[in-house]
């Protein structure tokens, strides 16, 4: 087994589910399991400066450049926890050697198939090995796949001083999937001048465009009365909510929309007659667009509230993140070109794709550090159905020990 693999073997066996209901940093106290391992495989790398954040789960480590000629510091990060979609407790990987093109069962005893009709992707991985979940639990590969391939890196450079390179930044952060990863990311230790997170998809992708984020929370408070004598007194919260949902374009949800399109999407819902609540997220690459999602929100609460009294519909919207591409062009997109080139140098075709999400790179690109994304080799995250290629994984490796042998010193000028 590779190195790559045989540490993403081990980063999925530790449990580090993330909590959105959780008011503390890291959500959940199990992430600093991996952040103790990681922690330490740094300092027995020979990253002498390995820093764990004892308090808020953050890793950091550097490299010390080995050409005095290369100046800038260039950074990789990924993220420790997993999603709260899915378990991640007791995580069981199998290995399928040379995919043979057929669906997949996960699990007999349960009936648990990925099939090529559900996720025709998996075609192009025939003749591959991958690493899939027992249909059970997720598998991990967001993001460990990604510290993985970073941690891979970090080996390699160590133990070929002739690979010439700058200063090297790492760093590892919880709570990403909860959108809290850069919370008390700490940009002075870190140092870079600027970096990629390493938590993309499929082999070759490079992400610099994402989402334009929201959320909204409708709160609906009706008038519950006798239905015996309800006539021009009731006002039905839960029926309001409906009305409410069905005010939004019909064609504007994740499951009718791909590419650069936005989205409304209802999260949760819940009430009665007295009181309702829904609960959505609003995405769009354009700016302009986003900002007519959320005011048409709450144009939607203004008119109900016309029709059934002041008070009763409640917007609150809130912004979450924003496109790194605002940030990215037109300065740094040599960081998209020699992420490009690298992939070209190992027989990779670069795609550049958007992506229908979010990353820490987004925040921390608005906090002052510009970082794209890299693909990190996994499929259908956040569910059981996650899977990962393990030449994929070995091939982002490789790419990454390129990336960070690169001299960008003259690029800013």
């Amino acid at each position: 087994m590779s190195e790559v693999i045989d540490r993403f073997l081990k980063y999925v066996s530790i449990h580090t589910t993330s909590d959105e209901e959780s008011q503390a940093s890291p959500s959940t106290a199990r992430q600093f399991d991996l952040a103790r391992v990681l922690y330490n495989e740094l300092k027995q790398l020979g990253v002498e400066d390995a820093y764990l954040d004892e308090e808020h789960c953050y890793v950091y480590g550097h490299i010390p450049a080995n050409d005095e000629n290369n100046t800038k510091t260039l950074g990789f990060i990924a993220h420790m926890d997993t999603s709260p979609e899915a378990s991640g407790k007791d995580i069981k990987p199998r290995i399928i050697e040379n995919y043979d093109g057929k669906d997949i069962c996960l699990n007999n005893e349960q009936g648990i198939v990925m099939s090529t009709l559900d996720f025709p992707e998996l075609l192009d991985y025939k003749g591959k090995s991958l690493i899939v979940t027992d249909g059970t639990t997720l598998l991990g590969s967001d993001d460990k796949s990604g510290i993985a391939e970073i941690m891979t890196m970090v080996s390699t450079i160590l133990k070929n001083p002739a690979k010439k390179h700058g200063r090297i930044a790492i760093a590892f952060t919880p709570d990403e999937e909860i959108g809290c990863g850069t919370a008390y990311f700490d940009l002075e230790r870190f140092g870079a001048d600027f970096a990629y997170t390493v938590d993309g998809g499929a082999l070759g992708e490079i992400e610099y465009e994402n989402f334009n984020a929201a959320s909204a929370v409708i709160n609906i408070h009706g008038r519950n009365v006798h239905p015996g004598e309800a006539k021009n007194k009731m006002i039905n919260a839960a029926a309001i909510a409906m009305e409410f949902e069905k005010m939004l374009p019909e064609d504007q949800k994740p499951e009718y929309t791909e590419k650069y399109e936005g989205f409304f999407h209802l999260l949760e819902m819940s009430g009665n007659t007295s009181e309702a609540k829904l609960v959505y997220i609003i995405r769009d690459h354009d700016r302009a667009k986003f900002e007519a999602k959320k005011s048409g929100v709450v144009s939607i609460a203004e008119f109900l509230n016309k029709k059934y009294g002041e008070g009763r519909v409640e917007a609150i919207v809130k912004d979450s993140y924003y496109n790194m591409k605002e940030k990215i062009e037109p300065d740094y997109l040599f960081l998209i070109t020699s992420a490009a080139e690298a992939l070209k140098e190992l027989g990779i075709e670069a795609r550049v794709v958007p992506i229908r999400g979010g990353t820490d790179g987004a925040a921390l690109s608005y906090k002052g550090l510009p970082c794209p994304n890299l693909c990190a080799g996994g499929h259908n995250f956040h569910g059981i159905y996650e899977y990962v290629c393990i030449e994929s994984m070995e091939k982002i490796a490789e790419m990454l020990t390129l990336l960070a042998c690169c001299d960008f010193t003259d690029c800013l000028k």
